[in-house]
């Protein structure tokens, strides 16, 4: 069983920055990709960014060019470097990661961006 642990989210003015980081732990096999995803209240969740075994990274267009997602390997652990944030960005970001054909999820972290 794949445990996932998210941290850095907060409360952000406008303009701001964050780093979101999930650190996955118990798996005995290789991951295949880590993604971010997020959700606004009332509103569906979405992918933000992904990054495969291989590096290969892609992004949602609202937020390429303020984000960047990045990953130890060492560490299993993915990064989400939030910057120029806006009010739209505000929701819930939830880490999800790709072992062996099983799906993970984490608790989320929630993100609040202020005018």
């Amino acid at each position: 069983q794949v445990q996932l642990v998210e941290s850095g989210g907060g409360l952000v003015q406008a303009g701001g920055s964050l780093r979101l980081s999930c650190a996955a732990s118990g798996s005995r096999f290789g991951i295949n990709y880590m993604r971010w995803y997020r959700q606004a209240p009332g509103k569906q969740r979405e992918l933000v960014a992904g990054i495969t075994s291989g590096g290969n990274t892609n992004y949602a267009e609202s937020v390429k060019g303020r984000f960047t997602i990045s990953r130890d390997i060492a560490k299993n652990t993915v990064y989400l470097q939030m910057n120029s944030l806006k009010p739209e960005d505000t929701g819930a970001y939830y880490c999800r990661v790709g072992v062996s054909g099983y799906d993970y999820w984490g608790q989320g972290t929630q993100v609040i961006v202020s005018l």
